[in-house]
């Protein structure tokens, strides 16, 4: 069963959010609180590009398989630490395509929008862990695993251990890119 593990929020521009015991996900807007919520961008290179343009990396999710596998190779990165808001168990999520929803809990409804781009910062935060952070697909082109950007359809409230629903979208389905 797929289910949040951990969620995660920080007012500041931190590389890493602090585990909260729940989390309020707004509508339109992203983590309640969260330095990267708003309708407009709010990652500082963004915003510095163009400050108009529209956020779709409102809520960033991580898959804790990831985290396992960096651990298992001697990194020490825990939930939050790579600056995600939620931290899933049992969901391939770099795998799904790109409009996906994701219903977690009772009401929060998220659409993907895409793959966050693994920036430098990780690379200061552990020496050596960016060159797993991107992978090859099948046909050679490079694979961001550092997790996926949605935008909030419906708000609500998330903690650790409400359950994750997965909607696909209709075919033909479009892989997920950097936004």
């Amino acid at each position: 069963m797929s289910s949040v593990l951990a969620v995660h929020a920080a007012r500041g521009h931190n590389f890493s959010k602090r585990t909260q015991l729940f989390i309020d996900i707004v509508e339109g807007l992203g983590v309640a609180g969260d330095a990267h919520a708003g309708t407009t961008v709010k990652h500082r290179s963004r915003v510095a590009a163009d400050p108009t343009q529209p956020n779709l990396r409102q809520v960033h999710l991580i898959a804790s398989e990831l985290l396992d596998e960096v651990n298992g190779l001697g990194f020490d990165v825990a939930p939050g630490a790579l600056g995600e808001n939620v931290t899933t168990t049992g969901v391939d999520l770099i795998d799904l395509p790109r409009g996906t929803v994701l219903a977690l809990g009772d009401a929060v409804r998220l659409e993907v929008t895409g793959l966050r781009n693994p920036c430098v910062q990780i690379e200061r935060f552990r020496p050596g862990l960016l060159q797993h952070m991107i992978g090859r697909r099948a046909d050679g082109t490079p694979l961001l695993r550092t997790g996926i950007m949605t935008v909030v359809l419906a708000g609500g409230t998330v903690r650790a251990g409400d359950p994750i629903g997965v909607e696909l979208p209709a075919e033909p389905h479009r892989r997920l890119e950097k936004v």
